[in-house]
């Protein structure tokens, strides 16, 4: 038990710690946009969720999803599921919880915690 526990934290380790398209100073703006969201721990989170199976998004394996819009340069977009301002908070109100933006979304409300919605925008936005 011990030595399955070992073996997968090695394995967060290395996707946390692994080759990404990510640069230090994007993640550095990104987690001071969203007030503490970590972009590499949003990179996990997204599998974690299931984001991938919908959308595709760059830097994320099997992130090849065709039913959502790619994910890609969320940070010189205008609006988010084209209703609301592309902000921060707005984004992770939306990560949380889509139907209180667009009750007619197709995207389903995941349970992503406050945090879970940080990290995750925090990655988007390092893009």
């Amino acid at each position: 038990m011990r030595s399955a526990l070992l073996i997968a934290a090695a394995i967060v380790a290395l996707l946390l710690a692994g080759c990404d398209n990510l640069s230090e100073r994007r993640v550095k703006e990104a987690t001071v946009l969203t007030d503490g969201g970590n972009a590499r721990v949003g990179r996990v989170e997204i599998r974690k969720y299931g984001c991938n199976a919908c959308h595709e998004i760059s830097g994320v394996p099997g992130a090849r999803g065709l039913i959502g819009p790619p994910l890609t340069n969320i940070n010189q977009r205008y609006y988010i599921a084209g209703e609301i301002a592309n902000t921060p908070n707005n984004l992770m109100s939306w990560i949380q919880h889509p139907h209180h933006i667009e009750p007619h979304t197709l995207m389903p409300d995941m349970g992503v915690s406050e945090q879970d919605s940080r990290d995750i925008a925090a990655y988007l936005y390092a893009q």
